[in-house]
């Protein structure tokens, strides 16, 4: 079982930053993929970025350039890092973990761009 906690969501005006951290509970963390997605009203979930176990790196062509993923082994913990933001960022965004005991998620943090 991991439990994945959120944080670091609000309201911010265009061009400004945030950073999202996600930590995760258990043992599991440094042998997961972890991701960060988003769901705006009306909209699909989809994938912002990711990292693998060993730290690559992939990002939705709509964030590259702004937003970085990031993790640390030691805090059990994944960052987004978003600069530049854009009121279509605005979003619920979701940290989720899968690894061979199974994919699990976040309860979601807020981000608000104001134009």
């Amino acid at each position: 079982q991991v439990q994945l906690v959120e944080s670091g969501g609000g309201l911010v005006q265009a061009g400004g930053s945030l950073r999202l951290s996600c930590a995760a509970s258990g043992s599991m963390f440094s042998r997961s993929a972890m991701a960060w997605y988003r769901q705006a009203p009306g909209k699909q979930r989809e994938l912002v970025a990711a990292i693998t176990r060993s730290g690559n790196t992939n990002y939705a062509d709509s964030v590259k350039g702004r937003f970085t993923i990031a993790r640390d082994n030691v805090k059990n913990t994944v960052y987004l890092q978003m600069n530049t933001l854009k009121p279509e960022d605005t979003a619920v965004y979701y940290c989720a973990s899968q690894s061979i005991i199974g994919d699990y998620w976040g309860q979601g943090t807020q981000v608000t761009v104001s134009s």
